[in-house]
């Protein structure tokens, strides 16, 4: 797979705006757990050598995410971190809910005069934007994002784990694996679980409720 570059960043910092925001966002897709956004903002002379190895947190190990994370920290003027809860993204969807997680996130960085996003065009994000459909596969600023929102949210899904071990969050940062699925019909739907998503509503529907608070992490 290519590595990212700097094309983009450095086409906007030469057209005049001079602090750039990079906005992703990990676990639109998960069945359990907050949509989570990270905005940052490299410097203007930031050179591909000064953050090698950062590229799409999909391509990258466990470990490697988490070492570049302290480098990307480092080098950053700045980075917000935005969430988008359960019951939110229930209440308005996990589209809307997404969008209202970059604002956050970017609100961590402002202010900024440009703002490069991965996927689609976000209005809520304003008129000055430019939208990559798999930006963090080509933008270094937005892998860095990616990067960082990964990590964030892995570590934030550890912790709900042990709160309500058994579902394998761990491992599974709240995709509908197998495991996560048999634990579904098994224990039933925690305040975690998104109930607008299909597969969580019908085990609300057939299963009900977490109500077993001694289960362990075994029964995975």
């Amino acid at each position: 797979m290519p590595s990212p570059t700097l094309e983009r960043e450095q086409s906007l910092w030469q057209e005049g705006y001079t602090r750039l925001a990079a906005v992703d966002e990990v676990g639109r897709g998960p069945w359990a757990g907050p949509v989570v956004a990270v905005a940052v903002v490299l410097p203007s002379t930031v050179t591909m050598a000064d953050l090698p190895g950062v590229r799409d947190s999909k391509q990258l190990t466990p470990r490697r995410r988490q070492e570049l994370v302290p480098l990307i920290q480092s080098i950053a003027l700045g980075y917000g971190v935005g969430l988008a809860e359960v019951a939110e993204i229930d209440r308005i969807n996990i589209r809307q809910a997404t969008h209202q997680a970059m604002v956050r996130a970017l609100a961590g960085v402002m202010p900024v005069d440009h703002v490069l996003v991965d996927g689609l065009r976000v209005p809520e994000l304003g008129e000055h934007q430019t939208w990559v459909v798999r930006g963090d596969g080509q933008c270094l600023a937005i892998a860095c994002a990616s990067v960082l929102a990964k990590v964030y949210r892995d570590q934030l899904m550890q912790g709900l784990a042990q709160e309500f071990p058994g579902y394998g969050w761990e491992r599974n940062s709240g995709y509908g694996t197998r495991a996560h699925q048999q634990a579904l019909r098994q224990f039933g739907v925690t305040p975690h679980h998104r109930h607008s998503f299909r597969p969580v509503r019908v085990a609300l529907e057939t299963v009900g409720r977490y109500d077993r608070p001694n289960i362990h992490s075994d029964h995975a």
